[in-house]
């Protein structure tokens, strides 16, 4: 059934592309055919929502998108105007024109593993296009790998993105870019410390950053959480690594006391705060939490950032934010191991960040997985309810699910893994006498087919 409205406008509801999308393209169409002119206005969203028959909601969603890619403009109290397009790449497609995006069959193999996004869904023709005129304009950018610290049109690309996505305030000059967080942290981890020194981790926390420390020959020194976050560590380690935005694993944000807390015991202490800031831009509610270093001002906190779980796991970037004061330091630290981060990707991620495509990506994305969110802590609520419990905090990959007592994280742990799933052990991210018994759930690399028949697996692995 097809609805028409406003310059012939057409809702297809039995169409795969998602309602906001179909309206999206016809204004795109209709300023590309002239019949929008810069100036003129679109319907207000209250009354078109009305003459389509949908939610109000929607059809803001649809209008914030095309603000964001350079369509529209929004002043308050006058509504959405059509901006000049001269410069604009319109697209041309009709909703009817679309296809749904060709996916494998459901599957059970590896279903909810933790930080797993679904590279269905990446942008691979835009990515292509991006690739290609660089390479027309400008191929020798693709491997120029002159600078260890990272091509400067992505690090100028990156300051831009935190600034306005973290509330960071750095130069191209003090960001680095990695070929991941681990990568990052190895780099910190090699800048300031010692073998033998103190460093202050999460417990429970992020299990190959443990054993890295291990092997390094350094000493962990174990952080227990509370309803705050992390608490301050007891002696005084070299430097303390954080998951502030969003504890891994267990989720939740640490509260701005608790930041203040160790900014101030950094300070005290003339330490340093790791920020992992692996997945900030998976908040399903409200605006992203800011980060401790924007709120720190990169005086005693070094900021990592990754684009593995926010874009592409394959082309293996991250970054990292240091201090000015120290930035020296981590100069000749990466000088001295080379230049690990590819440089062929470099260029073309910037170009993606700066055109606005890695938003569009992520905007979809964040949607998706957001439905997908819901949908299992939905079915986990009606169909688990006997085996434990689990917290929401409107962010992230991963959900925790806490076993009842009598439910031995490792042991369905086994037996799941026997049937094809992937579900981590909680207890496997704590150490000492830290006592944890549950499951991390990823949801975001499987469809809702996929997590139907991955939740009915794991009611078997349950016994």
């Amino acid at each position: 059934m097809k609805q028409t409205s406003w310059l012939g406008f057409r809702i297809d509801r039995k169409s795969a592309v998602p309602v906001f999308e179909q309206i999206c393209v016809d204004i795109r169409a209709a300023a590309h055919a002239g019949e929008l002119k810069e100036g003129d206005r679109v319907p207000p969203t209250r009354s078109f929502a009305t003459d389509l028959g949908v939610s109000r909601s929607t059809v803001v969603t649809a209008y914030e998108q095309l603000v964001a890619e350079g369509y529209l403009n929004s002043l308050q109290g006058s509504g959405y105007t059509l901006c000049a397009t001269g410069e604009v790449e319109l697209m041309r497609a009709k909703p009817e024109e679309y296809t749904k995006p060709t996916q494998p069959e459901t599957t059970s193999t590896g279903i909810f593993r933790a930080g797993q996004p679904d590279m269905r869904l990446f942008p691979h023709r835009q990515w292509a296009k991006t690739v290609a005129r660089l390479c027309r304009a400008n191929p020798q950018s693709m491997l120029d790998g002159s600078d260890p610290m990272g091509q400067l049109e992505l690090r100028q690309a990156i300051a831009m993105h935190v600034a306005e996505w973290r509330g960071i305030e750095a130069s191209p000059e003090q960001i680095i870019v990695t070929t991941g967080s681990m990568d990052a942290l190895e780099i910190c981890l090699r800048t300031l410390t010692q073998p033998g020194d103190g460093i202050g981790l999460e417990n429970p926390g992020y299990l190959p950053l443990r054993r890295f420390v291990e092997g390094m020959q350094l000493r962990p020194e174990f952080m227990e959480l509370d309803e705050n976050g992390a608490v301050l560590p007891r002696g005084a380690p070299s430097l303390v690594a954080l998951t502030p935005s969003h504890q891994y694993p267990l989720g939740g944000a640490m509260s701005p006391n608790r930041r203040l807390e160790f900014i101030r015991w950094a300070e005290a202490h003339d330490s340093w705060v790791i920020e992992d800031d692996y997945d900030s831009e998976f908040r399903y509610s409200g605006r992203p939490i800011p980060a401790m270093a924007g709120f720190d001002q990169l005086n005693r906190t070094i900021y990592i950032g990754s684009f593995s779980k926010i874009f592409s796991n394959a082309l293996r970037l991250g970054y990292l934010i240091v201090p000015e004061g120290i930035l020296d330091h981590f100069h000749e630290t990466v000088r001295r191991q080379g230049q690990r981060a590819s440089s062929m990707p470099q260029p073309a991620l910037a170009d993606f960040i700066k055109s606005g495509e890695f938003y569009r990506h992520l905007r979809r994305v964040r949607r998706i997985y957001g439905e997908r969110r819901k949908d299992l802590l939905e079915r986990l609520s009606e169909e688990f309810a006997d085996c434990g419990h689990f917290a929401d905090h409107h962010a992230g990959m991963q959900v925790v699910l806490h076993l009842v007592r009598h439910l031995k994280d490792t042991d369905v742990s086994a037996r799941a893994e026997a049937l094809g799933l992937s579900t981590s052990p909680l207890s496997s991210y704590a150490a000492g006498d830290v006592q944890m018994n549950g499951l991390l759930l990823g949801f975001c690399g499987y469809s809702e087919a996929e997590m139907a028949k991955g939740l009915h697996l794991l009611r078997k692995a349950m016994g």
